[in-house]
């Protein structure tokens, strides 16, 4: 799906949910290849696609969310979930945990121990390449919260390209190394499956009972 279609969707659920003509939503997507760039990006975090092949090819999309620069990409679940923050949490802090604590479930459902980084949003492995090293990024996040409602949310890689991430600072960060499930456990994941994960995933952290509803493309 297209970023900027996908973002029109996400302010079209908010102000539904704003106005409580909706229930709690969860959208999830695939996106074309994009970087997007949230609200404490600096022009040092993605300059390095000037010296990539093909990197100025790649679209730029300034984002209203938190976080710095990220890539999203065929391979990667984005979830957006659009909730009434105060239904289930006492603030952002708490809100971002709770996302964490979903992508660590569904990482555990493959046997991957996904972890929390004390200084970071997002969740964290043992880094395939270098065991011995820091730890990689398999999921960003990035959310903005308004008139008590979420926007923006998660990205898990799953088969996703990694070659964009070397030439940006992945959300902002100097020395992250990103990885995906399939170079975790060396061999294919199928995406379909990891979203219906994360659908009962978050609906097991949230208390959430889901009704499944597909989104037809130039519809938002």
């Amino acid at each position: 799906m297209d970023y900027d279609a996908a973002r029109r969707l996400q302010w079209r659920l908010h102000e539904e949910r704003v106005a409580d003509v909706r229930p709690d939503t969860l959208v999830l997507v695939e996106h074309q290849p994009v970087l997007t760039l949230g609200r404490t990006a600096k022009n040092a975090h993605w300059n390095g696609l000037d010296a990539a092949p093909g990197g100025r090819d790649l679209r730029v999309i300034e984002s209203e969310r938190g976080g710095s620069v990220t890539y999203h990409g065929p391979g990667q679940i984005v979830g957006y979930p659009i909730v009434k923050l105060k239904h289930f949490c006492p603030g952002p802090k708490a809100y971002m945990r709770m996302l964490e604590e979903v992508i660590i479930r569904v990482l555990s459902d493959w046997g991957i121990a996904g972890r929390r980084a004390d200084k970071f949003v997002g969740v964290w492995v043992q880094d395939p390449v270098d065991p011995d090293g820091p730890l990689a990024k398999i999921a960003a996040m990035g959310v903005k919260i308004t008139r008590g409602v979420t926007l923006h949310g998660f990205a898990l890689n799953v088969t996703v390209d990694l070659a964009p991430y070397a030439v940006i600072v992945p959300c902002g960060i100097e020395g992250c190394r990103v990885t995906s499930m399939a170079e975790v456990l060396g061999r294919t994941v199928e995406p379909d499956e990891v979203r219906d994960r994360i659908a009962r995933c978050f609906g097991d952290v949230f208390g959430l009972v889901w009704q499944e509803s597909r989104h037809e493309q130039g519809a938002a």
